[in-house]
């Protein structure tokens, strides 16, 4: 009996073990599991599975609208906190988690209503702290500013808001010393490499980056920085090329990203499909707003983009900088002082700032601003500073070089010119006499005329005309200034046509007599006389004949 009892023990502790084993392999993953990997898109999927099978998990609704947030998908966290709410035993702190749905979802007044139900506690405290940066109330600010203590929650969110703020360095400093004391809080050096990228530090935010990205090389933040540092340092494709993991991604638990993507996308390849994603997205990122008007002043739409820039209430430099352009672009268009004064005023807030005056940005604000003032060694001064960082740029070379004109730095304004490549750039007809100008004050009128030569014959051909001939004479080039008022006689039968003609005629005759001008020119300056039917060109030809005779020059 003992054998026989043994060996029937035996029998069920196998069948035991098979039966553990068996379920063990259909026990569901566990909710901590997935929480601990942020695979948030897992952990919805569990719960909602557990719901579906009548066997809800603890705390179900809470956990569902937890990862719902921790998605971006704000809206659906919102209607499940609402749900839990409506309940009798309902916790009054989700009304302070409903309350950062609707910061997310833009609703600052519905946040504020809903997180003053909500108990009072470090949480409530930040998210009315940042509500009071988004209403512009200061002394609001200060009085939950107060509030804040020195642990890592408060610190993190006292330097977004220095962030937000544009006070990049005061935010770096936070997220340095917080990682030096938390080795382990690698996200920090991803907040840290977007501070130095908003400072225009391109090559360090890429370095403090790549150590995030070590760490987590599936984060959709870090990824499309990464494309950014991309774009500014490189040019569009090379941003385009390092999207592509994230737009991978972005497809399945990066949801959140696809908004991003699309619009990094439209910037990436130059505006491409502007007018079909951005007007989308405007009032989902903040940029899409400025870059869509970008995108109009690119075209030349001045009337769409001072639209959109009446619903842009200015809280960050880049609003302001964006205003100040399109305000000056309409005032120049429509000779309207009043635009021009506001793109001043906005291009001096933004230069002038503690936060800005010593960023590249700032500088180009300044320059700007004296520029409408039209006080151009005031130009140069910021212009010089900055000129490294522009060399191959075109409409930086086109601005710089025309207050160098305006100083009469000719053979600099020259040199910027000429560096320009765009053919656009290159045929406008400011871009022209501004380069005939630098031509005829440095001694090169024959490249000035043959400007004029190239250009079809138009009312700017004939503005380009008048100035090289007005511009050469005042500079003693009086050949090619008589050559331009010959033309000008012809197509205008103006008395003062024919006045300049015959003193740059006689100019060039006394140039030839002092040896400084080549003896032939004088049979072309009796040729350009006789087109003429002045009174005058009898006795003034007569005089070069016969001083031709003299010194054996064929003038017929």
């Amino acid at each position: 009996m003992m054998l026989s009892r043994t060996k029937a023990a035996e029998v069920d502790d196998a069948e035991l073990k098979r039966h553990r084993s068996a379920k063990k392999q259909k026990e569901l993953p566990k909710l901590e599991s997935f929480l601990r990997k942020r695979d948030y898109v897992g952990a919805l999927t569990l719960l909602e599975f557990c719901e579906g099978a009548g066997k809800p998990l603890e705390h179900s609704q809470e956990w569902i609208a937890y990862c719902c947030f921790h998605l971006g998908q704000f809206a659906r966290a919102l209607k499940v906190f609402k749900a839990i709410l409506e309940q009798p035993d309902a916790d009054a702190k989700h009304w302070t988690h409903l309350a950062c749905c609707c910061f997310f979802l833009g609703m600052y007044q519905e946040a504020d209503d809903a997180a003053g139900k909500g108990p009072q506690g470090p949480l409530q405290n930040r998210l009315q702290f940042h509500l009071s940066h988004k209403f512009g109330n200061e002394t609001r600010l200060m009085s939950f500013h107060k509030n804040l203590e020195d642990v890592v929650e408060d610190q993190l969110s006292l330097a977004s808001i220095h962030y937000l703020r544009s006070h990049y360095q005061e935010a770096i400093d936070i997220y340095k010393r917080l990682l030096l004391e938390n080795r382990d809080y690698h996200a920090l050096n991803a907040y840290i490499a977007l501070c130095y990228y908003k400072l225009d530090y391109y090559d360090v935010s890429q370095e403090v980056l790549q150590s995030y990205l070590t760490q987590f090389p599936d984060s959709a933040t870090a990824l499309n920085l990464k494309a950014c540092n991309h774009f500014r340092l490189y040019n569009g494709k090379a941003a385009e090329a390092e999207l592509l993991s994230l737009q991978e991604k972005a497809s399945a638990s990066f949801e959140y990203a696809q908004d991003i993507i699309k619009h990094n996308l439209v910037v990436f390849r130059d505006g491409e499909s502007a007018l079909q994603v951005m007007p989308k997205l405007i009032d989902v990122l903040p940029e899409a707003r400025l870059n869509l008007i970008i995108y109009y002043l690119r075209q030349n739409d001045l009337e769409e983009a001072y639209k959109l820039t009446q619903d842009l209430d200015p809280n960050v430099p880049q609003d302001y900088i964006i205003k100040g352009v399109v305000n000056a672009c309409v005032g120049q268009e429509h000779e309207s002082q009043e635009n021009l004064k506001l793109a001043q005023q906005y291009f001096q807030l933004v230069g002038g700032s503690a936060s800005e005056c010593d960023t590249i940005p700032g500088r180009q604000c300044m320059a700007s601003c004296f520029y409408l003032l039209r006080q151009f060694d005031d130009v140069l001064i910021y212009l010089d500073s900055i000129k490294s960082y522009f060399y191959n740029d075109d409409t930086f070379n086109f601005n710089y070089g025309q207050a160098l004109a305006s100083c009469s730095k000719w053979k600099e304004a020259e040199e910027a010119f000429l560096l320009i490549q765009s053919e656009e750039l290159r045929d406008d007809f400011h871009y022209l006499s501004w380069l005939a100008r630098c031509y005829i004050m440095n001694r090169k009128p024959r490249l000035a005329w043959e400007l004029y030569l190239k250009m079809e014959t138009s009312s700017d051909s004939y503005h380009l005309l008048q100035l090289i001939a007005n511009d050469c004479y005042k500079m003693g080039a009086f050949y090619y200034a008589a050559k331009a008022f010959d033309v000008l006689e012809r197509l205008d039968p103006d008395p003062m046509y024919w006045n300049g003609k015959r003193g740059a005629c006689v100019g060039v005759f006394q140039q030839i007599i002092a040896g400084q001008e080549p003896k032939e020119s004088l049979r072309e300056m009796i040729a350009i006389l006789m087109n003429s039917n002045s009174p005058q060109v009898e006795q003034i030809t007569r005089v070069m004949k016969k001083w031709a005779k003299e010194n054996r020059i064929p003038v017929l």
